[in-house]
């Protein structure tokens, strides 16, 4: 099967949903199928072709950008071009060219499905009072001309404006979910890297951005450090120069400085070392602030690694732990509960340890790999 996935970020940009495709993309390959990345050229230094992991990945030159969107005039000649010479065409959204893509797709004869990953949120500025609705009605166009829409959770769907419009055409796909299991000498040079010598750990994988409500750890570190003086936060993930983020992370700088060795950035982490990450940590926590958060991977790799995780209270975020039983749900932008619900976990942390196999039978990359497989299928004969 020839698959073609549009999105408007690709690797090496970090997020949630360039991470999905990414693992989505290269379990296609090992199953068999050729897969293409259509995708911006957001940094000019990236090639416009490349291969990574068998994936080839196309990417178009951006003129300019309007908040966090990017604008290609030769996308939609890529796309044409793209779009004859596959089987099956899968958007990813929200962005802007959704609507051009599952026309495109429509007129070529081509079937189409998107996966909604998560609703958009811009920063309040006159700029994007006006982009936000042209994306909006963006991506409800696609909606209106693709086959089929994919949510990661029933949860998310039925509590989104725009998804639950559209649950006749929708079908719950978890994510692709995988991380190497930690290793005894991986998790000993992780220790002695970054100086772990007193618990408990809390760790948070995340970009540095307004959404993750990193704010609310930072008050809640305040709060359990009264009853656990040695608490200590990893954070892992982008925190510098992250793509329109810049303001909030002026806002924050001082009070990282304020809590000193109490705060500590890893940077990104991979492999072995992203497992010895959440081994090494007594509970992770993505205390998210609102809809742009839709599941959260990050809890996952967690529980695979035998760590609990502790999430805010929004639909599709809390799906994991509700799942498994592996951590706790806090009030959304609420410190106190968050202190208290790490003070739990870690003081009670073995009711909240669940097995690496009981969490892989819910998600894996594999699952997914295989439940798009089939939709793929079911489109193709369908047209």
């Amino acid at each position: 099967m020839r698959i073609l996935h549009v999105l408007s970020y690709y690797r090496p940009h970090i997020s949630g949903l360039t991470i999905y495709v990414e693992r989505l993309a290269r379990g296609q390959v090992r199953a068999g199928h050729q897969v293409t990345v259509l995708t911006s050229q957001y940094d000019p230094s990236l090639p416009l072709h490349d291969d990574h992991a068998g994936v080839h990945i196309v990417r178009v030159p951006v003129m300019f950008r309007l908040s966090k969107g990017v604008i290609m005039p030769a996308f939609g000649i890529a796309a044409r071009k793209l779009i004859r010479a596959h089987d099956i065409v899968h958007m990813h959204l929200p962005q802007f060219d959704g609507a051009g893509l599952a026309i495109n797709a429509r007129l070529l004869h081509k079937p189409a499905l998107l996966t909604y990953h998560c609703d958009i949120q811009l920063p309040p500025a006159l700029l994007n009072r006006v982009v936000h609705p042209v994306i909006l009605s963006a991506n409800h166009i696609a909606a209106i001309y693709a086959k089929k829409l994919v949510a990661y959770t029933d949860d998310y769907a039925k509590n989104s404006s725009y998804l639950s419009r559209y649950m006749q055409k929708l079908k719950v796909i978890p994510p692709p979910v995988e991380i190497e299991p930690p290793g005894d000498e991986s998790i000993a040079a992780f220790r002695a890297k970054w100086d772990i010598k007193t618990h408990p750990i809390i760790g948070m994988v995340a970009r540095l951005a307004t959404e993750k409500g990193v704010e609310i750890l930072l008050d809640a570190l305040d709060i359990v450090r009264q009853s656990m003086p040695d608490a200590r936060v990893l954070f892992a993930g982008p925190y510098q120069n992250v793509l329109g983020e810049e303001d909030y992370a002026r806002r924050l700088q001082p009070r990282f400085a304020k809590a000193g060795s109490q705060w500590t950035f890893t940077g990104s982490l991979h492999g072995q070392e992203l497992s010895a990450f959440y081994k090494n940590c007594a509970v992770t926590v993505l205390p998210s602030l609102n809809s742009t958060e839709s599941f959260g991977l990050v809890q996952v790799e967690s529980m695979l690694c035998g760590t609990p995780s502790i999430c805010s209270n929004l639909p599709g975020v809390r799906v994991p732990v509700q799942t498994t039983g592996m951590g706790l749900v806090t009030p959304i932008g609420d410190a106190a509960s968050l202190a208290n619900a790490i003070i739990e976990v870690c003081r009670n942390r073995s009711r909240y340890v669940r097995d690496r196999e009981y969490i892989s039978q819910f998600y894996s990359t594999e699952k997914s790999v295989a439940q798009y497989e089939s939709l793929y299928e079911e489109l193709i004969r369908s047209k």
